[in-house]
C-alpha cells in the first residue's frame, strides 16, 4: 500500500486530503465501522484511539465535535463552552447537509460547510487516533494535533466527567 493510497475513502475526503497535502494511508474494512467499538476492533487499537465526528446543533447553527471512542459529549459543557442558548444532538439531514458525509462515516475534516470545531482534550492522550475517511467502511491515522489542527479545531473540555 503507498503512502498516497487513499483508494476507499470518500471522493470529497480525498481531494480534501490533497489540498491539505497530507498524505494518510486509509484502511477499508469490508464490514462497516461505524461506531467506535466497531472501529476499534477492525483496527485492533483501544476504542480511545478512535475519534468520533460528531455534529450538534448550537441554537440552530451547526458545531462539529471530536471526541474519543470511548467517552461521550457532555452537551452541557459545549453550551457553556459555545456560550449558546441551547444544545443538541443534530439529526441524520443536518449532518449530511453541513458535512456531505452520512452519519458512521463522517470525518473530521474535509467538510461541505465550515463549522466551529470542538475537540476533546482527551485525544492528545494518544501518540495516534484514527478517524472516519468518509465513509463507514474506511479510517485513517493522524497524530491528534495535526487531526485537530486540519479540523481547525479548538481544544477544550467537554467530555462527560465520570464519577
Amino acid at each position: 500500500m503507498s503512502t498516497h493510497d487513499t483508494a476507499g475513502a470518500h471522493p470529497r475526503f480525498a481531494e480534501a486530503l490533497r489540498e491539505l497535502g497530507l498524505e494518510v494511508p486509509v484502511r477499508r474494512f469490508p464490514d462497516a465501522t461505524r461506531t467506535a467499538a466497531q472501529a476499534a476492533e477492525a483496527i485492533g487499537c483501544d476504542v480511545g484511539e478512535i475519534v468520533k465526528s460528531l455534529i450538534f446543533e448550537a441554537d440552530g447553527q451547526p458545531v462539529l465535535v471530536l471526541m474519543d471512542g470511548s467517552s461521550r459529549v457532555d452537551v452541557e459543557r459545549v453550551r457553556e463552552e459555545l456560550c449558546a442558548e441551547s444544545v443538541k444532538r443534530a439529526d441524520a439531514d443536518l449532518v449530511r447537509e453541513t458535512t456531505g458525509y452520512a452519519i458512521g462515516g463522517v470525518p473530521p475534516f474535509g467538510h461541505r460547510t465550515r463549522t466551529s470545531v470542538l475537540a476533546d482534550r482527551g485525544l492528545l492522550d494518544h501518540a495516534v487516533v484514527w478517524a472516519a475517511a468518509g465513509t463507514p467502511h474506511t479510517v485513517f491515522p493522524l497524530d491528534p494535533k495535526t487531526l485537530i489542527a486540519h479540523a481547525g479545531g479548538t481544544v477544550v473540555d467537554v467530555r462527560e466527567r465520570t464519577a
